[in-house]
Formats: C-alpha cells, sequence, structure tokens
C-alpha cells in the first residue's frame, strides 16, 4: 500500500526535520544569492509541505506542485489549521507549466533525484527555469552520496499525537551504468492498540555533484 497515499503517517514519519532552521537557512541564501525581492514561494515536489507552511507564517506567498492529490489535501488541511494561505498544483515535477512566474524555488531531500534518466532530468530544469523569474533562486537539496553508509539500513522513530511511526530506509544498487537505485520505505504504525505496516518502493536516478558542474553549459533560466 502506497506510503505517499497516507500523508499524515510520512508526515509524522520525517518529524525530525528542523523545519524553522531550513527556512532560516533558506532566507540566508536569498539575502547572498537572489537577484530579485522574493514574495512568491515554490517548493517542487512538495510532500505535505512543511517548509511552504513556515514560508507563509513569515508572510511569503507561496505554492506546492505535486503529483499526489493526497498529499496536497493534507498540505491544504494543514495549512488552515495554521491559518496561512498555500496554494497547490497537482502536477508531473519533470513536466509542467505554471501560470505565475516565481522568485524562490526549492526541492528537497533528494526528490530532484526521482527521474529516471538524463532527458527528465534535463526536462525538470527546463520546466524549473520556466516559471522562475530573471534573477530567481532554485535550492537543489541532492541526495547525499556518502558512499560509506548510502546503502546500510537506516531506523528510526517518530510519534505525535499519540501516534508512532517506526520507519526503515534502505537503498540498494540497481543500475549502475544508469545510476539507478531501488529506495525503499517501510512505516510501522502504532495507533490506538492497532499496528499497520505501509511499504514504498522507488527507483531514483543518483545524481553526481560532477554533474550540477556542467549545467551552467545549457540555458534553463531565461
Amino acid at each position: 500500500m502506497s506510503i505517499y497515499n497516507h500523508p499524515a503517517y510520512y508526515d509524522i514519519a520525517f518529524d525530525f526535520v528542523n523545519v524553522k532552521e531550513q527556512v532560516d537557512f533558506f532566507e540566508k541564501l536569498i539575502s547572498v544569492f537572489s537577484g530579485v525581492r522574493v514574495r512568491n514561494v515554490l517548493d517542487i515536489g512538495c510532500g505535505p509541505g512543511k517548509q511552504l507552511i513556515e514560508f507563509a507564517r513569515r508572510g511569503y506567498r507561496c505554492t506546492g506542485l505535486d503529483i499526489n492529490e493526497r498529499m496536497l489535501h493534507h498540505l491544504r488541511k494543514r495549512a488552515e489549521e495554521e491559518g496561512v494561505e498555500v496554494e497547490t498544483v497537482k502536477a508531473d515535477m519533470n513536466n509542467f507549466e505554471l501560470r505565475k512566474k516565481f522568485d524562490f524555488a526549492f526541492i528537497l531531500m533528494g526528490t530532484i533525484g526521482y527521474v529516471k534518466s538524463n532527458e527528465e532530468m534535463l526536462s525538470h530544469l527546463k520546466c524549473a527555469g520556466r516559471v522562475l523569474r530573471k534573477g530567481g533562486l532554485y535550492v537543489i537539496e541532492n541526495f547525499l552520496l556518502d558512499w560509506r553508509n548510502a546503502f546500510r539500513k537506516q531506523t528510526w522513530k517518530m510519534r505525535r499525537k499519540g501516534i508512532e511511526v517506526r520507519a526503515t530506509y534502505r537503498l540498494s544498487p540497481k543500475n549502475l551504468i544508469e545510476q539507478l537505485a531501488e529506495e525503499e520505505l517501510v512505516l510501522e504504525i502504532k495507533e490506538k492498540g492497532k499496528i499497520r505496516v505501509l511499504r514504498e518502493l522507488f527507483t531514483r536516478k543518483l545524481i553526481f555533484p560532477q554533474e550540477f558542474l556542467l549545467l551552467p553549459r545549457f540555458k534553463f533560466f531565461a
């Protein structure tokens, strides 16, 4: 059963992220590198959108883009509970068009790696470039490529409002020539005395830092 179709549990599983510090860091990046004043913010592959809600608290106009409608519904519900406004767009991160331009965009948690080829990656970057204002900034949080630990199983546990989520994450080589790996995420949920298990398998592309150094040769950001 798809974990992404249960966004509340996914949200709890990643409660270890310090969202306030993250957004503080983004604002520092904006102050140093952005060529425009930032008002409109876009989160690509936003999931539950924790960072967008924090941006909205700080007065930014926020939009979250994701292909999963249940994730977007969860984000809208959380934003309403927090008393902030967040717009949502259902779209494929590798093939999208938006009517308005953004001053700042970001993609987190290695989501950039959910492309299955170099062509998809270039398509994603072109889409991001089209929706950014000239002088705007796009921040990519790439997957951590630590070869000593990349293929070790990781396990952690989080709790919120009486719900306990034990997460197990594992990465396995799939196609080394194409830089593809299989990613497995398992959530064991304890709620109201009952236990349920959700499991998701993904294919991700491992994008190396040297590849990003080649990108200035391509004109993505008009």
